[in-house]
């Protein structure tokens, strides 16, 4: 319970932060395609890089991460259907034939179903939900934050030791 309570903490505090709706935005989906795909695979070498070089709240990506491992493992048997349809494209058979003789592109682990059908899912849902996260950050700011800091759960943890402590630690960090 402790532990909802931390990353919902966290949750909150990220959007309300500095940080700008694009960066959460960017952090939220960029976690999302780590989420949803194979973890050892990769392409998530490189989101991993894109994470620590474009200014994304890493933060996000984290939780992002955490919440999207959950789903992929409940969307894993969709992802293996998309990867076969996707795998057995007439059109793209020479193509996946090349890129399976290839070393280089043999590392990314396309031919295996579920990683295609899960990358090829992610990034399709990176169009729509990058501009969604981002207004709905610029919505919660705009019109939620104020109520959720008069919450009674939000004043008790607050008013807790444990805050203050994390408020002192968070000012020493920067």
């Amino acid at each position: 319970m402790f532990l909802i309570m931390k990353y919902f903490a966290k949750l909150l505090k990220a959007l309300a932060s500095e940080a700008s709706p694009g960066q959460i935005a960017g952090g939220i989906i960029l976690g999302m395609i780590i989420g949803l795909t194979p973890v050892f695979s990769l392409h998530n070498l490189f989101i991993v890089i894109l994470i620590l070089v474009l200014k994304v709240h890493i933060g996000m990506a984290l939780l992002s991460f955490m919440v999207f491992s959950g789903v992929a493992y409940l969307a894993d048997p969709i992802f293996h259907s998309f990867g076969v349809w996707l795998l057995e494209l007439e059109s793209m058979q020479q193509t996946w034939t090349n890129m399976y003789n290839n070393d280089w592109w043999a590392l990314t682990k396309f031919f295996n179903t579920v990683v295609i059908g899960s990358f090829v899912t992610a990034i399709i849902l990176c169009f729509p939900a990058f501009p969604l996260v981002k207004y709905g950050v610029v919505q919660y700011r705009r019109h939620i934050h104020a109520k959720v800091q008069k919450w009674k759960l939000v004043q008790a943890f607050k008013s807790t030791k444990f805050y203050s402590i994390y408020q002192t630690v968070s000012r020493v960090r920067g």
